[in-house]
C-alpha cells in the first residue's frame, strides 16, 4: 500500500511539471511560419465566402454598406425590400458611367445620343440650353477630368416606383469657345471641383432595368 501511495505522488509530482512546461504561454513560443499561416488565412477567407454564399442562397440579407450611404440607409432598404436584386455598388458605377455619358453629350450638343436616358423635361432643358449656346455662336469644350465621389444621398419608393439622389463630386476642366475657336471663358488648365445632385427613377415593375434622370442640381 505504501508502494502504491508514493508511485501516485510521483506521478502527480510529473504531471505538475509537466504541466508548467506544456501548459502554460511563456510568451517566447515560434511564430508560424509565413508559409503556412497564409494557408490557413486563405482557408479562412474561403469559409467566410461560403457561409456569405449560402446566405444568400438561403435568403438572408447581407449588411448594407453604409460608406454609400451617408444619408439614404433608410430608404434604400425600402428599395431593397421593393427589389432584392438591387445593388447598391453597381448601380453607383451605372450612375457614373451615366454622369459623364450625359455631360459629355450635352457639352456637345448631341443629346440625342441619351435622350432615352433622360425626362423628357429634363431632355427640352438640354435642348434649349444647346439651342441658344449655338444661337451665341459658342461651344463648349469641357473635360471631365476625375470623378471622385459618388454617394446616394437620398433615397425613396412610392408604390413601385423608386427615386435615387446621388451626389457627385467631380473635377472638370470648363472652357467655352467662339464660332472660331478661341477661348472666350475657362481654361483646360484648371479643373474646377463641381458637386452636382442628381437624381434618377425607375418604375421596379417595368422590365426597362435603366434608371431615367429626372432632375440634376449643382450644390
Amino acid at each position: 500500500m505504501v508502494s502504491i501511495i508514493i508511485l501516485a505522488l510521483v506521478a502527480l509530482f510529473i504531471g505538475l511539471r509537466l504541466y508548467s512546461v506544456l501548459g502554460e504561454r511563456t510568451g517566447h513560443e515560434q511564430q508560424l511560419p509565413r508559409n503556412q499561416a497564409e494557408p490557413r488565412n486563405q482557408l479562412a477567407r474561403a469559409a467566410e465566402l461560403a457561409q456569405t454564399s449560402q446566405a444568400k442562397a438561403n435568403g438572408a440579407a447581407e449588411p448594407l454598406d453604409t460608406a454609400y450611404l451617408p444619408t439614404a440607409g433608410p430608404g434604400v432598404r425600402a428599395l431593397l425590400a421593393a427589389d432584392p436584386s438591387f445593388d447598391v455598388a453597381r448601380f453607383l458605377e451605372g450612375a457614373k458611367g451615366a454622369y459623364r455619358m450625359v455631360l459629355e453629350a450635352f457639352w456637345h450638343g448631341r443629346v440625342d445620343d441619351v435622350r432615352t436616358f433622360l425626362d423628357p423635361e429634363i431632355a427640352a432643358a438640354f435642348d434649349e440650353a444647346v439651342a441658344d449656346r449655338e444661337a451665341a455662336g459658342q461651344k463648349l469644350d469641357n473635360r471631365l477630368i476625375a470623378i471622385e465621389q459618388a454617394l446616394i444621398a437620398a433615397a425613396a419608393v412610392s408604390g413601385k416606383v423608386a427615386t435615387l439622389t446621388v451626389r457627385f463630386e467631380a473635377d472638370i476642366a470648363a472652357v467655352t469657345r467662339d464660332s472660331e475657336g478661341n477661348v472666350v471663358a475657362g481654361s483646360l488648365s484648371d479643373a474646377v471641383q463641381t458637386r452636382d445632385r442628381w437624381t434618377f427613377r425607375r418604375d421596379l415593375a417595368s422590365s426597362d432595368p435603366n434608371w431615367i434622370l429626372v432632375e440634376t442640381d449643382d450644390e
